[in-house]
């Protein structure tokens, strides 16, 4: 999973490997901003809701200020103010902090990025002479416009592709050293740093020929975090999904959907065959849980408890497959879970692997009204008839 900071943070991180950014600072209170401004000096400022969010000007949370009082009036519409763009979805993302910064002669808008690219087991720099908007709308409409170098992790970043990056933006032969330092601070800050995403959109030619970062955004690797305790800190869990904050804090690889069939299994690749199909049996996932090898009681209770936080969750669907662990283990912790949590949704349970035959006797045994499912596909198709049929009653009710 990748660990978010704002863009105030990255630009703070990017400043010190040597690239240059505006001048501005942080204001929680719209008298702060003012201040902010007031420090900054000059006639136009940028006031800029800081959540962990591209597309943030579409949504309105970058303002444009030409007095103190429209700076004001900025940060008191923002701050506080859900933001809702493509990346958040329709919850959006609240604004509690802002970032005032100076405003810039702008001749040209470029856009930059490295990212950690899994596929060709490199690095890949990615850059275009057309900044200042989304990557995938110009990935789709002028794919011809985008350059992309790869980078060997093992060798680094050479000057040569430094240079030809350079090139490819179409800055003149005086900006060639400037361009080189700025490509290559970015790259150290992705490597020493555990990045997996670095991007500047837009990056900037100002009127005097500067090049300067006016947007920042880096993403982390959350398994290096024990070794950056740094950027560890600058984590605002506040912007992140408080289901995924509940699991990471219990050692549990939870990531968050938009359906209603909670799920606990063990082992990424089955939770993802999981989920396809419960689709393919025409429901929605409520989440990815994947509770490991080692699912104690005590870790499938945490797992119980964290699927049925979401409230939005009307059927549960364990599927596990004993490896490492056993049926009977696995049978003993969700009976003693079920006991603890008195559950109120169906309980659909699909047990294979070791000792599967004593782990479901434990749960035919146990008196619970538990669902139980010999296949994959079987286990799915209860599933979602069990979350039709309390849909349905739900909606009998509100009738």
């Amino acid at each position: 999973m990748a660990v978010d900071i704002h863009e105030y943070q990255a630009k703070e991180i990017l400043s010190s490997y040597g690239v240059k950014i505006a001048e501005g600072g942080l204001a929680y209170s719209p008298s702060d901003a003012v201040q902010r401004a007031r420090d900054i000096g000059g006639h136009v400022w940028a006031v800029k809701a800081q959540i962990h969010s591209g597309a943030r000007g579409k949504a309105g949370g970058i303002k444009i200020c030409k007095t103190h009082d429209e700076v004001e009036a900025a940060a008191e519409f923002l701050l506080g103010k859900r933001l809702v763009t493509h990346q958040t979805g329709p919850a959006g993302k609240v604004c509690a902090r802002l970032y005032v910064e100076s405003g810039m002669d702008i001749a040209r808008e470029l856009y930059f990025c490295f990212l950690v690219d899994r596929g060709s087991e490199r690095i890949v720099m990615v850059g275009s002479a057309q900044g200042g908007m989304e990557i995938e709308e110009l990935a789709a409409n002028h794919s011809e416009a985008i350059i992309k170098i790869y980078i060997k992790p093992s060798v680094g970043l050479q000057d040569y592709q430094a240079r030809e990056m350079a090139f490819a933006l179409d800055l003149k032969a005086e900006m060639l050293s400037h361009a080189v330092k700025t490509i290559k601070g970015c790259y150290r800050a992705l490597r020493d740093l555990d990045a997996n995403m670095l991007e500047i959109n837009p990056l900037v030619i100002t009127g005097s020929g500067e090049l300067v970062a006016l947007d920042a955004k880096m993403g982390f690797d959350d398994n290096a975090l024990f070794r950056q305790q740094k950027i560890s800190e600058l984590r605002d869990k506040t912007q992140e999904d408080p289901r995924e904050m509940a699991a990471a804090d219990r050692g549990l690889s939870y990531v968050g959907l938009n359906g209603d069939i909670g799920c606990m299994i063990n082992g990424a690749g089955l939770a993802m065959a999981t989920m396809d199909m419960i689709k393919l049996a025409g429901g929605e996932p409520a989440n990815f849980l994947d509770v490991g090898g080692g699912a104690s009681a005590e870790r499938t209770e945490k797992a119980f408890r964290l699927v049925l936080a979401d409230k939005n969750v009307k059927a549960m669907l364990v599927n596990i497959f004993a490896g490492i662990n056993r049926c009977d283990w696995i049978a003993e912790g969700v009976v003693e879970a079920v006991k603890k949590i008195d559950m109120q949704i169906p309980l659909i349970v699909r047990l294979s692997g070791t000792n599967v035959e004593e782990g479901r006797r434990i749960i035919t045994e146990s008196g619970l009204p538990i669902i139980t499912a010999e296949t994959l596909a079987e286990a799915a198709e209860k599933a979602v008839q069990a979350r039709n049929k309390v849909v349905a009653k739900d909606m009998a009710r509100e009738i």
